[in-house]
């Protein structure tokens, strides 16, 4: 049986005409409408609903919750304050492919649109968007460079670690099962007696682990992890992420969190450069040799210069579009909110690459002409 979803009413009069004359042309969610096949973006997620839109009650086309989804993520709002938000915007409607009097979908569809698809396919379904997202960036002309830069940012779970404490010396289970405490840096701090110290950083919660392009900072993968895992554990699944999009880096750089010898040997073996940045101790006990000249090679050097974009890159993850704190429980749920707001962060900065390079005419440096 053919798919049937509900009609959008998008092409009547109150829908397209009205459109025109409200919605500005340079409007944000009109370029970032224009920029993406959604429908195709998202087609195959209609398997995953009840009866795969064979049979049933219609449901939206998957384009509709889940353009929805990013809408929640792109203005940091809740699920919530989404259906109401889109209810009063007609650029938000217009940006949905609904006409201008059909109301949104109400936030428990989202609920269920995303628990269906978790219960069907995983967390992979939403990487596979981020994937199809990097490789329409490169469709589109987006030139990517030849360092990659990755690290580490952490979400904190949405627990009460005192009260969830407090249930778990009842014999209760903790509220986040798949939570766990890690350590994110150091800080000082002032002792009893005066002095200051340095002291691990920790926190109760998850990791999002990301590799960046350089040149285009565009997001080319990521993998979630529960807080205690070690960064540079994950560094071998983001460089095998990375190829399976294309991605062709000459060098791979970041912190000294990922300096360990497996992940030097990797680059390496690939035929790809380290500037992963080495720990003091590695020069200062062998002066000469394969570590001396590595850090002293132009490629490190270029690579640790770049290092700063994926730091701005988790900053704004945290501070404009909420991952500073996990929205749901659980480490599947956590991947959903970690891959919506890397895809938000990509379709962000290819709006304005090659929108922008298209209002202005000519090619940026970073776009094709």
């Amino acid at each position: 049986m053919p798919q049937r979803f509900r009609p959008s009413g998008h092409d009547s009069f109150w829908g397209d005409c009205l459109y025109e004359m409200v919605v500005s042309q340079n409007h944000f969610l009109r370029r970032l409408k224009d920029l993406v096949d959604w429908e195709e973006l998202t087609q195959d997620l209609a398997d995953c609903y009840q009866g795969g839109a064979e049979y049933g009650p219609i449901p939206y086309h998957p384009a509709v919750p889940f353009k929805m989804l990013l809408l929640s993520y792109l203005y940091q709002i809740s699920e919530r304050q989404t259906e109401e938000w889109v209810n009063d915007s007609l650029a938000a409607r217009y940006f949905l492919g609904l006409s201008a009097h059909q109301s949104a979908p109400d936030h428990s569809t989202l609920t269920v649109f995303k628990q269906r698809i978790i219960a069907k396919e995983g967390p992979a379904a939403f990487e596979e968007r981020l994937r199809r997202i990097v490789r329409l960036a490169r469709e589109k002309g987006i030139l990517f460079g030849r360092i990659q830069v990755v690290d580490a940012t952490h979400s904190i779970a949405d627990v009460d670690v005192g009260k969830d404490n407090e249930r778990r010396g009842g014999g209760a289970k903790p509220r986040d099962e798949d939570a766990a405490w890690g350590s994110k840096g150091r800080k000082r701090v002032r002792t009893v007696d005066g002095k200051t110290a340095l002291v691990n950083k920790a926190f109760y919660g998850y990791k999002a682990h990301m590799s960046l392009d350089a040149q285009s900072e565009i997001i080319t993968s990521v993998v979630v992890t529960a807080g205690n895992r070690p960064d540079g554990q994950e560094f071998s699944q983001l460089v095998q992420a990375d190829e399976e999009v294309g991605i062709e880096a000459a060098i791979y750089a970041g912190d000294k969190g990922y300096d360990d010898g497996d992940n030097h040997e990797l680059l390496r073996a690939r035929g790809k450069h380290s500037a992963l940045c080495l720990n003091n101790y590695r020069t200062r006990l062998y002066p000469e040799g394969l570590w001396a000249e590595m850090k002293a090679s132009e490629d490190y050097q270029a690579g640790l210069r770049e290092r700063y974009k994926i730091e701005q890159k988790n900053a704004e993850a945290k501070r404009r579009h909420g991952l500073g704190r996990c929205r749901y429980l659980g480490l599947a749920k956590y991947a959903v909110q970690a891959f919506f707001t890397a895809m938000v962060m990509n379709l962000k900065r290819m709006v304005w690459l090659w929108c922008g390079a298209r209002f202005r005419g000519r090619a940026s440096g970073l776009v094709r002409a």
